[in-house]
């Protein structure tokens, strides 16, 4: 026998299941009059009524509540495999916004050890500081410092304490900081080289400072040989690792921290967990590279 077309089935598992035309008109959002043709149709090809209509209200017959435990079952399962289909069709992909300096010098060389190890997943990457909105960006994540105040619809996980240090080209001088050399400081966090002369205690005054907009520039600068810059030990691992600049006086914190912000709890499984226990991972691996120093 031929089978009935697939959505004469759909519009009768619809109107079954809601026990009303009405109703399954509204779910599958055409009108009264399309579920009762379909119906009717059905019915015609099978040579059977599927239910009775008393009273402005539609029961099944047998032949219905027979039929209603086959296409129950054949939805169901088509709903399931569609969304198999449509999960394993699309890679997953985790999207980050990161200050500009630590995405630069610390999160981008880290990524080729990520992808190492989890191919399946890509990480899309925002070059972002401040406040973030999840609803215009669209992002999953965020690596932010606090020095703002996100709103209570965000999720926070902190990552490390924020630890500053000064750092210049390798010098025989004994010397922390040479007066000769300005100090390089960011206007994106100007108040940094007051907080560091408050925590290491060392006095600043008479000293000359340079300021450029991002801290990635102060870094380039010291690595020219222009002066010290103040940074984030976060941004200056690899530098220090590889002996292309010394931090003579190590990284201190300085009050803050930085925090993975989200615009929902994250998961105990998927693609964003795997993104934030690898990075919980390197970020301690840097915090002992610099504790060694």
């Amino acid at each position: 026998m031929k089978l009935p077309p697939l959505s004469t089935l759909r519009f009768f598992d619809a109107a079954a299941k809601a026990g009303s035309f009405v109703k399954a008109a509204q779910e599958l959002n055409v009108t009264h009059s399309a579920i009762s043709r379909q119906i009717r149709l059905l019915e015609e090809h099978l040579g059977v009524a599927l239910f009775e209509r008393r009273n402005r209200a539609v029961f099944l017959t047998a032949a219905g509540q027979l039929l209603l435990q086959t296409t129950s079952s054949l939805f169901e399962q088509l709903s399931a495999t569609v969304e198999q289909i449509k999960t394993n069709a699309t890679p997953d992909v985790v999207s980050v916004s990161c200050e500009p300096t630590i995405a630069m010098k610390w999160l981008i060389p880290r990524l080729t050890d990520f992808y190492q190890r989890y191919p399946h997943i890509t990480v899309h990457l925002v070059a972002a500081g401040g406040s973030i909105d999840f609803a215009k960006t669209h992002v999953d994540l965020a690596l932010r410092r606090n020095d703002f105040v996100w709103g209570g619809q965000i999720y926070a996980t902190k990552v490390c304490s924020e630890q500053m240090g000064i750092v210049r080209l390798p010098e025989k001088e004994a010397v922390s900081l040479l007066p000769n050399r300005p100090l390089l400081t960011s206007a994106s966090r100007p108040e940094a080289w007051v907080t560091w002369q408050k925590n290491s205690g060392v006095d600043l005054t008479g000293y000359k400072y340079v300021t450029y907009e991002h801290f990635y520039l102060c870094i380039q600068a010291a690595l020219s040989g222009q002066g010290t810059a103040l940074v984030s030990f976060l941004m200056v691992t690899d530098e220090i690792q590889s002996g292309q600049l010394q931090a003579p006086e190590g990284f201190i914190p300085d009050g803050s921290a930085y925090y993975l912000l989200s615009p929902k709890p994250i998961a105990a499984d998927g693609a964003v967990t795997v993104f934030v226990n690898w990075l919980i991972e390197q970020i301690n691996i840097s915090i002992g590279c610099i504790n060694n120093l």
